[in-house]
Formats: structure tokens, sequence, C-alpha cells
């Protein structure tokens, strides 16, 4: 049997800018098990990132607040932890590998005595023996000379080596959930395979359980079982990923796949695009936020907000014409609508 190890629901995030009230993710719910690996996808300023901060309460300050819903990590409610409970949480329970590891990193303390400082504050451990969990670590993840890297500062590093000791940190912790925010956008192909490879591994050896928010679909098959998308701010399918990807049934969906580059594109294939931009997210959540940018749209997309609902075993949407009564086939578009 399976076992939750976060539960998500109903989340509702908003920043509170001088301008007005924008409802960066707004009803969001969903579950993680042990050993598995969720994905996030959607365009840039979907709320990926921000369900993520939300997750370890780390917020912009003075703007950001969660405004409704619950986060259960491990049978532990997140946002009634402490202070000093939620440092432990963070430091411990969840491991984070940011998009840009250089900015993850100290750029004047050395990798060693960062990581060091990180094992002592959360293993009850000498530095002696920290060291050693260190190197270990430094060893799992591929970098060559591990002893003689210790030494080193994040500046001397490559981005896909700093990316590395990011996960090593990671797998120094053991820690029970990893969030990992678009961790190879800034890398080569052949480094990205890398850090995936070394998400797979620590996932194996720890039955880790692995949010992954990115915006490449290609990784996303290769590492999620199960598949979230957002669009300004809500979910509007949620799926596994072999459903997801032999059957999407939501139109944004639907233009996010054809988005991708094919192998059998030419140089002379046009790229496919979703046409328009998302909506400003202060005036959100009366209607269907993906109405004028979708080609089947009617007049109830724009009266009020579709519902999150199942429309076959494990597979939602929100969309008023994908139903118990009604299904919308793709590129059935009715001129009179």
């Amino acid at each position: 049997m399976n076992e939750t190890v976060l539960q998500v629901k109903d989340l509702k995030t908003y920043l509170f800018l001088a301008s007005g009230v924008a409802k960066a993710v707004d009803g969001v719910s969903f579950n993680l098990e042990k050993g598995k690996t969720l994905g996030i996808v959607g365009e840039s300023g979907s709320g990926k990132s921000m369900t993520a901060s939300s997750i370890i309460r780390l917020l912009p300050r003075n703007t950001g607040k969660i405004q409704d819903g619950e986060i259960i990590f491990d049978d532990r409610d997140v946002l009634s932890l402490s202070k000093k409970e939620l440092l432990e949480f963070r430091g411990k329970d969840v491991a984070v590998i940011f998009q840009d590891p250089m900015s993850a990193l100290d750029p004047v303390f050395k990798i060693g005595d960062q990581m060091i400082e990180k094992i002592c504050a959360h293993q009850k451990v000498s530095k002696q023996e920290a060291r050693a969990i260190a190197v270990e670590a430094l060893r799992k993840v591929g970098i060559p000379n591990p002893e003689s890297r210790m030494q080193s500062y994040p500046y001397e590093l490559s981005g896909g080596m700093c990316q590395r000791v990011i996960i090593a940190m990671a797998i120094c912790k053991q820690p029970k959930l990893v969030i990992a925010d678009e961790p190879t956008t800034a890398l080569d192909v052949t480094v990205q395979a890398q850090v995936l490879k070394l998400l797979k591994n620590m996932q194996k050896e720890n039955d880790t359980a692995i949010l992954l928010i990115t915006h490449n679909l290609g990784v996303v098959w290769e590492m999620c079982d199960t598949v979230m998308v957002m669009y300004a701010g809500k979910t509007v399918e949620y799926a596994t990923t072999a459903d997801l990807y032999s059957e999407p049934l939501h139109p944004y969906t639907w233009g996010l796949l054809d988005s991708m580059p094919k192998l059998t594109d030419t140089a002379k294939t046009k790229l496919v695009t979703i046409p328009g931009t998302p909506p400003d997210l202060r005036l959100t959540g009366n209607c269907c936020n993906f109405y004028n940018r979708c080609p089947y749209v009617k007049p109830v997309c724009t009266e009020k907000a579709p519902e999150l609902t199942e429309v076959k075993r494990g597979h939602f949407v929100a969309c008023h014409r994908q139903t118990a009564a009604e299904k919308l086939e793709k590129g059935q578009v009715e001129i009179n609508e």
C-alpha cells in the first residue's frame, strides 16, 4: 500500500500588491506518495514555483500570504509549525533544488564548509564525521576528486557541478521529499541527463518523493508518475503521465503538447505556439482563465469558472466542455460558437 507523504488541499496563496491582489495559487489540491514523482507544468506565471514556495512557507515578505487551504506533510500540518519546527522541516525533511544553483550556494564560503555546516545542523555528528559524509555524497553524484573539491568556492565550478553539489547536499540528509524547481533549465542536454539520473538514483535508494517543476515535457515523460497542469494559478488537468500524454483532455494541455518540437520536424517546420498571453492574476477567478486563448470557447466559459472534475478514473480536468455528458475532441471547433 502506497504511503502519502504530502497532501495539499485547496491551497490559496495570494500576493498583496499595491496595484491589487494577485491570486498566484487559487485552490490547488494534490497528493504525493512515497517514492513517486509528481510533475507540475505550465507557462511562466502559472503558479508552479509559488505552489512549491507555499509548501515550505518561503513566500515574499510582506506581500505573499497563504489565505486558505491545508498542507499536510507526513501527518503534520505545515501551516501550524513554529519557526523552530519550520527550520527543522526545511533542513531535514525537505530538500529544495533551485533553478539557479549558483544563487543557492553562498559564493564567499567553500563548498565543503557549507555542506559540513548543513550536516551538523541537522544530524548529531562531529565535524570530522560530517566531512566524511559530505565527501561520500560528492563522490555519489559523480564529482571527481571530492576531497579537493571540498576546498572549492562555488564560482570555481560550472553550473552543472554546482547543481551536483546541491543534489549532494540533499543526499546527505536523506529527505522524504525533494522539490526540484527547474533543476535542468540552465544546463546542456548531456548534464541534464546526468542530473535526472542522479535524482532517480536518490529516489531509488531512499524511496524519496519528488515534486518536479519544469517547462520540459520530455523531462516529465521520463521522470514523473503523475502530472498536474497549471494555468493562471489553477489546476486545469491532473492525471497519470501515461494518461495525460495518450489522452489529454484540456485545450491548454493540447497546446502545450503541440508546442513540443518533434523528431519528424524539418528546418522549415513552423513552431506551434498558443496564441495570446496569460491573464492578469488580479482579475482571475470569475470565469475560465483560458477562455480568451481557447478556440473551443462557449458563452458559459466567460460566465463562471469550471470545477476540477474526475471525468475518468484518476483523470481530472477543469473544462466546461469535458464532462460526463460531453466530451470535446481536439479540432472540434464549431463555426457558430
